[in-house]
């Protein structure tokens, strides 16, 4: 994509050729002429709309985070080891990955709405079978269909977003959206571990079974459609290749995508370890570490509302980002250096503390890489999302078992896992993205 001449100026709000679509208007910014009707109503209806986004955004992190304070407990009621168990954290998150290649392209050709809802219902049904679920293999199986059926709220979610808002507007959004959807992480891990007080583990599964079916209903009553018929496209599997291919070609957005998805799989390497890190190392108790969890969210929301409130629109995109990315490194530092022993033997106290700074540094590096990337895709909204959040899931699914690879007595791997991609999400944003040749 060339960056010099007339088009630098254009750089950052770039569309990516691709088949079957409509030419965009020339010079449009904000809302372009030709906004499809129901995308405006959407706007109009404000918090309304903005709560079921982020309800379809929260499914993913209520799913795996509620679940976390019952991994010991699934360990010794499947009599299973614990990187077996973590393999069901893998296949939700895998599914996640796949699903989204499918459904972001179906959006695009037949609407937000009808793939939405065929995905939340079968979401529904495969949480319903986890309850059930005899054996570890099988509940590695129902998870990779639940994740499978709720990649639909995560990819339409986004180009949703895409549809209505457009430039500093929709980064605004995402970091809007984050306050909703990040409530999730603090009250999933408190609500399951309070559960597991009144049953096992397979009472989690119920509760995430209520919780489908509600929001299954309020898609179907307040989410109404943002993609026109005449904006859709028309090709089959070949168009949607193409169009893959085509975002792909973007040195840009792939960089985006690729350093999103490595700050997603630094998150991640802490969500998928931090049960057994916190409980059987440093001792915590299911309650003290669903606390501990709520907290580091809590981070996560505060600096993303700053971001979205305070820092867009004073300072780039990219200035915001690349922040929070060095953030990322030195917390994912810090980590390796206390939990491999060189500061001597450190208590729980120190390991949060550093938890809670790359955890609160997300908040810089998560909406901000979607929101640039999406910037470039205005009339493939639905593709790109699925790129960006199957890459995210892919490199997440791949970190999550490498984090309990040394057993269950050592956080080190962890954190070698947390630094290796957070220095490559900021190799990807230097190496890539390279911000200092385009304007902003």
């Amino acid at each position: 994509m060339p960056e010099s001449g007339a088009s630098r100026a254009q750089q950052e709000r770039t569309d990516i050729p691709t088949a079957g679509t409509r030419a965009a208007e020339p010079g449009t910014t904000g809302t372009p002429p030709g906004k499809p009707a129901a995308a405006e109503a959407a706007r109009r209806t404000g918090l309304l709309v903005t709560l079921v986004l982020g309800g379809l955004t929260a499914l993913p992190p209520l799913s795996m985070d509620m679940y976390l304070p019952a991994l010991p407990a699934v360990t010794e009621s499947l009599h299973a080891p614990a990187a077996t168990i973590q393999l069901t954290l893998t296949a939700c998150l895998t599914g996640m990955a796949l699903g989204q290649v499918v459904v972001g392209p179906m959006s695009d050709r037949w609407g937000r709405r009808r793939p939405l809802l065929l995905g939340m219902m079968i979401y529904v049904v495969a949480t319903a079978l986890c309850v059930f679920a005899p054996t570890t293999g099988l509940l590695i199986g129902f998870r990779l269909l639940q994740g499978l059926a709720g990649a639909a709220g995560i990819v339409i979610a986004r180009a949703v977003v895409r549809d209505m808002y457009d430039g500093v507007e929709m980064a605004r959004f995402f970091s809007t959206l984050m306050l909703i959807s990040g409530v999730a992480p603090i009250v999933a891990p408190l609500i399951g571990g309070q559960v597991l007080r009144f049953t096992d583990w397979r009472g989690i599964f119920a509760v995430l079974t209520v919780v489908g079916v509600g929001l299954t209903l309020v898609v179907w009553k307040w989410l109404h459609e943002t993609l026109p018929p005449q904006d859709r496209h028309t090709g089959g599997v070949g168009d949607a290749l193409r169009t893959m291919r085509g975002l792909l070609a973007d040195r840009v957005f792939t960089g985006y995508m690729i350093a999103g998805s490595l700050a997603f799989a630094t998150l991640f390497s802490y969500v998928s370890a931090s049960p057994f890190v916190m409980q059987e190392i440093y001792g915590a108790s299911p309650q003290t570490f669903s606390l501990l969890f709520g907290i580091n969210s809590v981070g996560l929301i505060i600096v993303g509302q700053i971001n979205g409130k305070v820092l867009v629109g004073r300072i780039s995109l990219d200035k915001a980002l690349a922040f929070g990315l060095s953030v990322i490194v030195l917390a994912a530092a810090a980590l390796l250096l206390m939990t491999s022993g060189v500061f001597g033997k450190v208590g729980l106290v120190p390991v949060a503390a550093g938890l809670f700074v790359l955890m609160s540094a997300m908040g810089l590096a998560m909406p901000n890489t979607n929101a640039q990337a999406l910037m470039r895709t205005k009339h493939a909204a639905g593709s790109a999302s699925a790129l960006l959040g199957t890459s995210s899931f892919l490199i997440g699914a791949i970190a999550s078992p490498l984090v309990g690879i040394a057993g269950e007595d050592t956080a080190v791997p962890m954190a070698v896992v947390q630094l290796v991609c957070a220095l490559g999400a900021m190799a990807c944003f230097l190496g890539l993205c390279r911000p200092w040749q385009r304007t902003t």
